[in-house]
């Protein structure tokens, strides 16, 4: 839908589609920190992908705890179309006044450095906590970009070519689309 190309060809878009169908290296799941996939966009991964992917959360858990607000834990992908799930588990919206900003920056940029840790060259990333965790859409939209953008900034050989970020829902599309439009 639209697209930012960095000199580099680096490239950050803005995709309206279904997450679990995007041929990419990763994809971020909007998780709770119980790794419990139970609606919304864990729910739909969950479902495309295949028991593995509870299979594998339910491990990840047992073995390392929940997994802190602000943080991501990675599993593989089962039967959707791309190498690893990366679970960002970002803030419940209580009105601004408990870091969820600064926690959904973190989710976010945790995300991007999970999928450059492993190499991969191409990530499609939800509107981590904008829907049943209720965060403001235009202001998840534009931490979402300005974190990616700062996270190009700073890794300008990474592996990481394409950010995709997609999006399911007119509203939530309302939002990345203002956003993006005040930044590019």
């Amino acid at each position: 839908m639209m697209e930012h190309r960095f000199p580099d060809g680096r490239v950050i878009r803005i995709v309206r589609g279904d997450i679990t169908r995007e041929h990419v290296d990763a994809i971020v799941n909007a998780a709770n920190s119980r790794l419990a996939h139970g609606a919304g966009v864990a729910g739909a991964i969950a479902r495309r992908g295949g028991e593995a992917i509870g299979q594998e959360s339910d491990a990840w858990v047992r073995d390392h705890g929940p997994v802190p607000t602000g943080d991501v834990a990675v599993t593989g992908a089962g039967a959707l179309p791309c190498t690893a799930v990366i679970h960002a588990v970002g803030p419940v919206w209580q009105g601004g006044a408990h870091d969820e900003e600064k926690l959904l920056a973190s989710a976010a940029q945790k995300s991007l450095e999970a999928a450059s840790e492993r190499g991969f060259a191409s990530i499609a990333m939800p509107a981590i906590s904008s829907g049943i965790f209720g965060f403001p859409k235009l202001r998840c939209a534009e931490i979402l970009l300005d974190t990616t953008r700062a996270f190009f900034d700073a890794t300008p050989a990474g592996s990481l070519r394409d950010v995709r970020f997609v999006i399911f829902d007119q509203p939530t599309l309302d939002a990345f689309v203002i956003a993006y439009k005040a930044r590019f």
